[in-house]
């Protein structure tokens, strides 16, 4: 009898004590899967802190290129002959329109072309030289827009611009249409801008997105020749270049308000 008491106290007392080691490698596991957890945790805020601090720090520099004010080489003027040429923030200041092809290359590289809006600003003034001079405005606009945007642009262009004399009755060929782009402009006062020439640009609701292989950057020209007064245009930049390029920007050259009259040009 004193045997059987003896062997269900010794197994009683083992299910205790397998219960109590249970219940504390549980409650061991409990405080190391929350130690576990809570160093995970520790890492993963860390990580995003750090991921959150690049992408301020990114967003900061592509705002800064946005905005135009980080110009190499001057305080975003530059100056060919006795033509000017003035990055304001989001708005470009000009005297004139380049007069040929090495006066709008050297605009391009050494100040409109290094900024988002300053390239922007450029649409109407190789719009303008391609009505002037067909074969210099295709350079022009082969340097311009690189290998994205040239032939779409140049097939539009021609469409507006050919066969025709500034008296045409034909309300589809648009001599003005470059001038439409430019601040002050409209079509009751026949497309006459402010002057000195002004393309004002405002930032997109599209923020600017890392590509496979560059920075693509959407900002509108500000205009009063159509119905809607943002023309959406498309920047690009390459991977490595330091100037940017025209990607799309078909909503420049769709037909404007018409005028009636001659139009009276552009300096």
């Amino acid at each position: 009898m004193k045997t059987k008491q003896t062997t269900m106290k010794a197994l009683m007392a083992l299910f205790i004590a397998f219960g109590v080691q249970t219940t504390a490698s549980a409650q061991l596991g409990n405080i190391l899967n929350r130690a576990k957890w809570s160093a995970r945790s520790k890492v993963e805020s860390k990580v995003d802190q750090v991921i959150d601090k690049a992408i301020d720090k990114g967003i900061n520099k592509t705002k800064e290129q946005f905005d135009g004010n980080k110009i190499k080489g001057g305080e975003g003027t530059y100056t060919y002959g006795d033509h000017s040429y003035e990055v304001k923030n989001m708005s470009v200041v000009f005297t004139n329109i380049p007069t040929d092809y090495e006066e709008f290359e050297a605009v391009y590289k050494n100040l409109l072309g290094k900024s988002v809006p300053g390239t922007a600003a450029m649409i109407p003034m190789v719009m303008e030289i391609y009505a002037r001079d067909a074969e210099v405005g295709k350079r022009c606009i082969e340097l311009l827009c690189g290998k994205h945007n040239t032939s779409t642009m140049i097939r539009s262009l021609q469409s507006k611009f050919r066969m025709t004399s500034a008296n045409s009755d034909d309300p589809y060929i648009q001599r003005y249409l470059p001038a439409a782009l430019l601040k002050g402009a409209n079509a009751k006062n026949g497309y006459t801008p402010d002057y000195p020439y002004t393309v004002v640009t405002k930032a997109s609701v599209n923020k600017p997105q890392e590509v496979t292989d560059g920075l693509d950057t959407f900002l509108y020209i500000m205009s009063d020749g159509w119905d809607t007064t943002q023309r959406q245009v498309e920047i690009f930049l390459e991977d490595g270049a330091s100037l940017y390029t025209v990607y799309n920007c078909p909503s420049c050259y769709t037909q404007c308000k018409n005028i009636k009259g001659q139009f009276a040009g552009l300096k």
